[in-house]
């Protein structure tokens, strides 16, 4: 398949890890970036400026040292406010803008920002405006294919973002009304693609190589964008460009590499939020990556009960010693 270029970046591939809040902080978008993805967004950032000197904020908007192409996302539901958001943001080091339309979740929709916006065009119209003519650099949009399924307007605003200047368009197969329930329907997708002339990104429920491909091939799209499938399973990126291009699976990656990515990912946790929230944030990811193994709850339990950074790593360094033992016996 082409590579896909957003403005004047080419990316590596055209398969691109999800913004998601709580999630795709720096140390697991350089991650992703090293196990293959094209490009990385970062987590949602609010754009009220009262939120910016926020710890959340300031780590959310942390590229230091990041590789790639820098893509930030930003929320809200006013045009000047957004534009602002989008031009501090570029100070800060962003290539590209991403504006959120597609967040579902309740306390987003309820200030009328991520997918709510969907129910206003007009509005949507406004802001894209606003912050294509704020900044240099390519702006993106995210979004679903409507509000509920009598609502699917996706065409309408894919529309309105092309002669906006949007330069790609993702789009998550489900209304907003669905959250993340059910499963992620193509067909909109495929309209959307058919209706425009800008990239298009198919987003939902891409977990495997196979159903890479099966997306990719159903809705014509320039590029995937894999969020949940990506969690706990860095490895997706590589696994997913490997079948596209030779139709061959690539073998599942040795203990030793998950044992090695694992303890990496997690000691840069540690260090990125400090000795408190570290740990912490550590304990999803550990049961993202380990959620297949027989013994998962009961581990879990254990490595969620461990405050300490350090006893952490002892902990899950032991378990794979076990595990390593037991293969080769």
């Amino acid at each position: 398949m082409a590579l896909m270029r957003i403005g004047p970046y080419q990316l590596d591939n055209p398969l691109i890890l999800a913004p998601m809040a709580g999630v795709t902080d720096r140390p697991f978008r350089q991650l992703c970036k090293e196990l293959g993805a094209g490009l990385t967004v970062s987590e949602m950032i609010a754009a009220n400026p009262q939120l910016r000197n926020t710890r959340k904020s300031m780590q959310r908007s942390n590229h230091q040292g990041e590789p790639g192409i820098r893509s930030v996302q930003i929320a809200g539901a006013e045009p000047e406010m957004l534009a602002q958001a989008a031009q501090y943001n570029v100070q800060n080091g962003a290539e590209i803008i991403d504006i959120n339309m597609g967040c579902p979740a309740k306390k987003v929709c309820k200030k009328a920002a991520g997918s709510a916006l969907l129910q206003d065009p007009q509005l949507v119209e406004d802001i894209l405006n606003a912050v294509v003519a704020a900044v240099e650099v390519p702006v993106t949009l995210k979004i679903r294919t409507g509000w509920n399924h009598d609502n699917r307007n996706g065409v309408q605003i894919a529309r309105i973002a092309e002669q906006a200047g949007i330069q790609s368009l993702a789009v998550h197969g489900r209304t907003r009304a669905d959250k993340y329930l059910g499963n992620a329907e193509y067909d909109t997708i495929a309209t959307i693609k058919q209706s425009v002339s800008i990239p298009v990104v198919a987003n939902g429920d891409i977990t495997s190589p196979e159903k890479a491909k099966f997306v990719l091939d159903y809705t014509g799209v320039d590029g995937l964008m894999i969020g949940r499938g990506a969690q706990g399973n860095p490895w997706i990126f590589r696994e997913v460009w490997h079948y596209l291009q030779t139709g061959d699976k690539l073998a599942p990656p040795s203990w030793q590499e998950v044992r090695q990515v694992l303890l990496g990912h997690i000691a840069a946790l540690h260090e990125f939020y400090g000795a408190v929230m570290g740990p912490r944030i550590a304990r999803k990811h550990v049961s993202w990556y380990l959620q297949e193994q027989a013994d998962a709850n009961e581990f879990r339990r254990t490595f969620n009960a461990i405050d300490d950074g350090a006893e952490q790593l002892g902990v899950l360094d032991r378990y794979f010693e076990q595990k390593q033992q037991a293969i080769a016996a």
